[in-house]
């Protein structure tokens, strides 16, 4: 049984809603039957009549639940949501109306903050910037989180590293401006993701080109400097760093060069000290080692929310939706 079987499992056990805001594009289609027929989630489409017939002939939606956003009878409830939330903003009726009617994504995440749902997949057409927004405005971050991040699940055939091949990698989507607080912040996070969905004991390597003071530069302060925030706002786990990534995953070159160290050759959990390090690391290993990338799947907010690739495929989303799903079941405990 591969890793997404099993979150399949876990999906299954306790279904949730789950709510796709792009109706025009028929990848959202193909996914919502897939995921129907796997019984994985309860899927909610937003959409007109128009675009649904257009974009969504051909596939049978008889189980899927589709919310045409000019008529829902739930739709002046979300309105006022709306308005409530963004008041400061001075958000009027007539504007939240026009928002929720533009952008579905500010739709469906009236439909998480209002109970109607449970969580969010979107990306297939939209940038990362247009999904994360307007749940940042409406959702918000968890108590005491200051950003967002995300993380890739990977699955690495035949790997003997990690979590017999599985890793968590972050931040590999969302924060281009990387400083210790931020790191720190994202490591912890991370570690929360680790236990939830590789159900193991996090082993958390803040990355750099340095192992423990081996080269010098403002770069490798700042890792070392995230390493002992993240130690003091989360003393229990095992957080190490700077390591380079050999001596974080590799337990001989891990002895040699950080030796002690709880996470040196054991890390199951890697934070890269930049977005791009993170994407490129991500990509690479999907393409060199022929690895499962799941995600990215975002941290941080209080209810999940979910960003695809603009290059994804339907099996990206059902993949993502249950992992969307898990994360639900985890926000309602």
């Amino acid at each position: 049984m591969g890793y997404i079987d099993k979150i399949f499992e876990r999906a299954r056990a306790d279904k949730q809603t789950i709510v796709l805001p792009e109706p025009m594009d028929r990848r959202t289609y193909e996914a919502a039957v897939k995921i129907v027929g796997l019984d994985i989630a309860n899927i909610a489409i937003i959409g007109t009549p128009e675009e649904i017939a257009e974009y969504g002939k051909d596939f049978d939606l008889t189980d899927i639940t589709i919310v045409d956003p000019l008529n829902d009878p739930n739709k002046q409830k979300y309105i006022d949501k709306f308005v409530e939330l963004r008041a400061k903003k001075g958000v009027t009726p007539e504007q939240a109306k026009e928002q929720m009617e533009k952008d579905y994504m500010y739709y469906a995440c009236l439909m998480c903050k209002c109970g109607d749902a449970d969580g969010v997949v979107s990306g297939a057409c939209h940038s990362t910037g247009n999904t994360i927004r307007p749940a940042l405005q409406l959702l918000k971050t968890k108590p005491g989180i200051s950003s967002v991040s995300g993380f890739f699940l990977m699955e690495v055939p035949d790997c003997e590293y990690g979590e017999n091949g599985l890793f968590i990698f972050a931040d590999c989507a969302v924060n281009p401006d990387m400083d210790s607080e931020k790191l720190a912040e994202i490591a912890v996070l991370s570690a929360e993701s680790c236990k939830t969905f590789l159900g193991a004991e996090p082993r958390v390597a803040m990355l750099s080109y340095s192992t423990m003071g081996s080269a010098s530069h403002d770069d490798v302060t700042m890792v070392a400097d995230a390493v002992k925030l993240a130690k003091e706002k989360a003393p229990d786990l095992y957080i190490d760093g700077e390591l380079q990534l050999d001596a974080a995953i590799d337990e001989t070159v891990g002895q040699r060069k950080a030796p002690g160290s709880p996470v040196a050759g054991k890390a199951n959990t890697l934070i890269f000290p930049s977005l791009a390090a993170g994407n490129i690391g991500y990509k690479l290993v999907q393409r060199l080692a022929k690895a499962n990338a799941y995600g990215p799947v975002l941290q941080g907010l209080s209810l999940p929310v979910n960003d695809l690739s603009r290059g994804c495929f339907a099996d990206d989303i059902v993949g993502l939706v249950a992992m969307t799903a898990v994360q639900a079941q985890l926000a309602k405990q």
